[in-house]
């Protein structure tokens, strides 16, 4: 005998192969672990991950990869990041940001001048020690978990980089907004925190926005308002939900493509290395993305002259439209 679904049971839908990138333009107030599980139950998808915490108190964007496209959060995650941020002057914070503790404080304020001649200290390699309240892990617990607990965390400095840190703007005495490029690894209320403590006025972060994740700009974000009512226009047959798609190879920008016949395409989706020979081989060894007829087929490694499979795609579902550059 069928059994009846409790009238306050949703129908749960089935999941679907998915592929590709949606680099979400994150409201402040929800974590990245929830704008997964939004965008995920959205285009009812059965796999999706993201690349880079994006911390609740900050907006902006969120790249989140569906199907295959998880194959690739690496290689966006090893990309600069560009944030533009507001500091506030006089207290630092537990949590390095507005929703801590004041644990210091002072009347001093810093001047535009004074600012600025100590922004070259933190440009280029510079060591960095992480907010307690991170998500680094210490003895399998993540520091975060460990600081609500009471617990004394002390975590150690490491080496980040700053490509560009800028005062774009003094908006008043307490509150002045910064640009920064950073690579991987970098924690922006650290330095928020650390510039307060060399100007001896104290700082912390008050609001806080990622405007690039390696190859995904503010062009490329989309809110999720505007993604839930695409999702609902595509569910009633007006439009498609291919047209929120980032393909998957956009994350490969940075690495070079290799195209393949379809008998050494064949070779390379068994896992089988294939033989670089003739004219048209390339000299060159390394990580490569490689296509058969204009489609991402594999990342492989060159090396010996042989290509070598490191990562099989199979993009057999939805995927982003032909030709998709910019968010219909």
């Amino acid at each position: 005998m069928k059994q009846q679904r409790p009238n306050n049971q949703q129908p749960r839908r089935d999941r679907r192969d998915i592929h590709g990138w949606i680099v979400l333009d994150k409201p402040i107030g929800m974590t990245s672990t929830q704008a997964v599980a939004v965008v995920k139950r959205l285009f009812s998808a059965k796999r999706a991950g993201h690349a880079g915490t994006l911390d609740p108190l900050a907006s902006g964007g969120l790249p989140i990869a569906l199907g295959e496209a998880t194959k690739t959060v690496p290689f966006v995650m090893e990309g600069r990041k560009r944030y533009r941020f507001m500091v506030r002057w006089g207290e630092e914070r537990d949590t390095d940001d507005s929703e801590g503790k004041v644990v210091r404080s002072n009347a001093e304020r810093p001047s535009a001048e004074a600012i600025c001649a100590l922004l070259p200290q933190f440009t280029g390699l510079i060591e960095q020690t992480p907010p307690r309240y991170s998500a680094i892990k210490v003895q399998g617990e993540r520091a975060y978990d460990l600081a609500r607990d009471g617990e004394v965390v002390e975590l150690a400095p490491r080496p980040v980089e700053i490509h560009q840190l800028s005062l774009v703007k003094q908006l008043d005495s307490d509150h002045s907004v910064f640009e920064a490029e950073c690579g991987k690894g970098t924690y922006v209320r650290a330095l928020a925190r650390d510039i307060g403590r060399l100007l001896n006025c104290f700082g912390h972060i008050c609001a806080l926005r990622r405007t690039l994740v390696g190859p995904f700009g503010e062009n490329d974000m989309i809110p999720l308002e505007e993604l839930e009512a695409l999702c609902n226009r595509a569910a009633s047959g007006e439009g498609s939900l291919a047209d929120a798609l980032l393909p998957v190879e956009t994350a490969l920008d940075d690495i070079p493509a290799l195209a393949v016949s379809r008998a050494d395409a064949a070779r390379l989706h068994r896992g089988q290395a294939v033989l670089l020979r003739g004219r048209d081989a390339p000299n060159s060894s390394g990580t490569v993305y490689v296509t058969v007829a204009g489609r991402l087929l594999a990342l492989a490694e060159i090396g010996n002259g042989e290509l070598i499979p490191k990562r099989v795609f199979n993009l057999t579902g939805l995927t982003a439209s032909s030709g998709r550059n910019e968010r219909i």
